[in-house]
């Protein structure tokens, strides 16, 4: 016999051992498959995409907008700070007791300086201030606050410099 009629025939005969009779409905393996069908299916649908991650922070964030945009202060142009005339990129609450406020102040001022922003400064020794960052749920200082968050405690230059550069938000 040929060598490839051979290979044929048992391609043929091997193909026809996995297969039912015509017309069966045992989907991908036979009813018989002493359970191989159900565990198949099952890693079948794992594979599935899963569904879309739940923002658990939805609420939070939109709380913490509403309240930067009801302190109209935090962005007054006419408010404390440095850098170029116009309404302030970030504000930094700063007060009493506070080891890090000196460095959050070098560092500010030097991401003005780079990116030509104008940045509010907003001691909490004054009680105006204390009553927006209070208002704001704000309990460390230094805080931040941009048009698009806030930041609780001291940040590092390069997170600022990013967060400021940054379009998307």
């Amino acid at each position: 016999m040929n060598p490839y009629h051979a290979r044929r025939l048992l391609l043929v005969a091997a193909f026809s051992c996995f297969s039912g009779p015509l017309g069966a409905d045992d989907g991908p393996l036979p009813a018989g498959d002493g359970g191989l069908q159900a565990e198949f299916l099952g890693r079948l649908r794992a594979l599935e995409a899963p569904a879309a991650p739940i923002d658990l922070y939805t609420d939070e964030r939109q709380a913490d907008l509403t309240g930067i945009a009801r302190q109209e202060s935090l962005f007054d142009p006419k408010s404390p700070g440095f850098g170029p005339k116009g309404t302030p990129a970030i504000a930094l609450l700063i007060g009493p007791d506070c080891p890090d406020c000196a460095t959050a102040l070098t560092d500010l001022w030097q991401i003005s300086k780079d990116l030509g922003i104008r940045v509010a400064v907003l001691d909490t020794a004054n009680p105006d201030h204390a009553a927006t960052m209070a208002a704001l749920g704000l309990d460390i200082l230094p805080s931040y606050v941009m048009h698009d968050r806030m930041i609780r405690g001291h940040m590092p230059a390069f997170v600022l410099h990013r967060y400021l550069t940054d379009a998307g938000g």
